[in-house]
């Protein structure tokens, strides 16, 4: 079973060099746009930091309220 996992991870991390190449564009059209005076690129940050932070608040919620029910359960 770890071995499959080993491998398959491997395989992930090896077909992932080719996913990170759009990063450098969308950061050079980013940066190109602010530099002409556009606004296009101004919330991207924030809008990367709201896209992170969804998932894992919803994780973090339902982590506490399964912590909170069982603790009352037991």
């Amino acid at each position: 079973m770890y071995k499959r996992l080993f491998v398959l991870s491997i395989f992930f991390l090896l077909c992932g060099a080719e996913l990170l190449a759009q990063c450098p564009m969308c950061r050079t059209a980013v940066e190109s746009n602010l530099k002409n005076g556009g606004t296009e690129g101004a919330g991207l940050n924030t809008g990367i930091m709201y896209l992170l932070l969804a998932p894992y608040l919803i994780v973090g919620v339902l982590g506490y309220l399964w912590y909170k029910n069982r603790k009352e359960i037991s």
